[in-house]
Formats: structure tokens, sequence, C-alpha cells
């Protein structure tokens, strides 16, 4: 009797909410707000760039996990993504992170597969939406691809390397501290829309331990909790209190893919084509947040609720 794997064929739902479009005389890595994409020449860029969607994730999605086959990537733009390893008694332990200076699943065009870890959503936001198959040719086919994928994929193992020390021989506090910390450099704001429970999980300790670490740094002035959300009140406060892995990753990265563009961050640079502003729907709880995708007028499509992006 032939065995069968357990394989899981996903198709993607995630809701599209815009796409690029540039003319010939923009620069479009400038358009993209993900530090990793804004790395790839231009030209690059211009060939297959239009080919990625905006959507939008939620927060528990996953996005692959051992025995699941999936068609995309993601380059997040506000959304946090964990790559967690799990125990077979249901115990995680977060491995890295990947926000807006990197793109999920790297190890998919190089592997094949997902491997041991599960890349799940732990903050909601947008991310740019890739084909697969059309970054692994790309990949293949551009030496300038090749190598800002490559400083990408040496900078993730260095940060899964520096957070498994983190995780051996620092505090919990020193851990929360870092944790925050990487989710306030992928944010816009100083306030996380996330749960004790939830960086508990990541860090693979004991809700207890949080719980009482955030005590104490709430009790010093440095943050704010509230249902679902952590609100930062001292940065400078808490990077004291961090260990040195935060630095030590930030500065991996601050090379492999250089803080974002000042323009890419709020709106996209106008031109003599039409430009139409569009309206993210926000996440259940969360402030509504415009986000400016730039079309031809010629290219205006309808989307799912009548409306037109």
């Amino acid at each position: 009797m032939n065995k069968t794997s357990a394989v899981r064929v996903v198709e993607r739902v995630e809701p599209v909410v815009g796409s690029m479009h540039w003319d010939a005389a923009e620069t479009p890595r400038r358009l993209f707000r993900n530090r990793l994409l804004q790395a790839f020449p231009s030209d690059e860029l211009r060939r297959w760039g239009a080919s990625l969607d905006l959507v939008r994730l939620s927060s528990g999605q996953v996005l692959a996990e051992p025995g699941m086959v999936t068609s995309y990537i993601y380059f997040p733009v506000d959304a946090i993504v964990s790559l967690v390893c799990l125990t077979q008694d249901g115990g995680s332990t977060e491995v890295a992170s990947v926000g807006n200076e990197g793109v999920v699943g790297v190890n998919l065009f190089v592997a094949g597969s997902a491997g041991t870890t599960q890349a799940m959503v732990q903050v909601a936001g947008l991310a740019y939406r890739m084909k697969l198959s059309l970054l692994r040719e790309e990949f293949n086919r551009s030496p300038a691809v090749r190598q800002v994928l490559l400083r990408y994929m040496q900078a993730l193992l260095m940060q899964s390397a520096q957070m498994a020390v983190c995780n051996r021989h620092h505090t919990v506090e020193q851990q929360l501290c870092r944790w925050l910390l990487m989710a306030l450099d992928r944010s816009d704001s100083n306030q996380l829309s996330l749960t004790q429970e939830m960086i508990a999980n990541a860090l693979g300790v004991r809700r207890a331990g949080v719980t009482e670490a955030a005590s104490r740094l709430r009790k010093a002035g440095l943050l704010r909790c509230q249902r679902g959300k952590i609100l930062v009140l001292d940065r400078v406060r808490l990077e004291r209190q961090a260990c040195e892995c935060y630095h030590a990753v930030k500065r991996e990265f601050a090379e492999t893919a250089p803080p974002l563009a000042t323009d890419a961050r709020t709106a996209m640079p106008a031109t003599a084509q039409p430009t139409l502003h569009l309206h993210a729907p926000p996440a259940p709880g969360s402030e509504r947040s415009p986000i400016v995708v730039k079309r031809f007028a010629s290219d205006m499509r309808p989307a799912a609720n009548g409306s037109h992006f």
C-alpha cells in the first residue's frame, strides 16, 4: 500500500488592496515601502515590480509551514511575521522575524520548502505579494537580484543565531525590550497592536514571565499596557534596558536593507499621470491608515466591493 504525504496546498485569499504601476520617467524602487525592495536596482524593479500586489495580512495567519505548499512570497510593509520552530508537544519559539526590512519565504525558492519553520503573522498589516516562481526566475537570471537576496539571507541567519544566544543568556525583561524595539523599528507608531501572550509565544517563555517583565517596565515609566495594545513611552530608556542583541541585529540589517527613502513612508511622488489615493481597509481595532497607490487611469479595474483602484 502506497503512503501519501501530508501536503497541504493552500491558495492565498488575502484581499488585494492595490498594485504598482509607474511611467518611464519614475524611479520605481522609491515607490515601494519595503527596505529590501528598495535595495534592488531600479532597472530590475522596472521589469518585474509591477507584478507585486499590495495585500492585507491578518494576525495569526500562517503564510508557510512544514508540509504546506504555497505559491507566493511576501515583502511586508507594516506587518510583522514570526518564523517559529514548533515542538511535538505544541511549544514554539521564534527563531527570526521579518518586517519591512525583508521578505517572507526566502527559503522557499532556495530549498523548495518551508523546512522546519512556520511563518505566522504576528502583527497585522500590509505586504507586497509576489509569485514564488517569478522571484526564483529573477534569482537565477540576475546577478544583482541574487546579490541582494544572498546578503539578506546572511542577515537572516545572523538574526537567528543572535536570537538563540539571547534566548539562552539574557533575561526575559531584556528579551522583551529587544522584541519591542525590533517591532518599533518596523512600525510608524510607538503603539503596537499585540498581546503579552503573543510575545510570550514568540519568545518561548511563560506568559507570567512576560507579564512580570512588562509590569516592571510599566512601573519604570517605559511603557503602558492596554487590552491588546502596548504603548512605548520612553524608547531611549527601553534601549538601555535591552541586551546587545538588538543593536547587533539592527546593524546587520542596516547594511543589507538601508532605511526607507523619506518619500516612501507617506505618499508616492506626483507626476503628470493621474494619481489615485487608495484607502486600504483598516484591520479591526486599528486606526485608519491611508495608503497611496499609483495607477494609470486607463488601468483602473473594479474591486470585489464595487469600488475602483
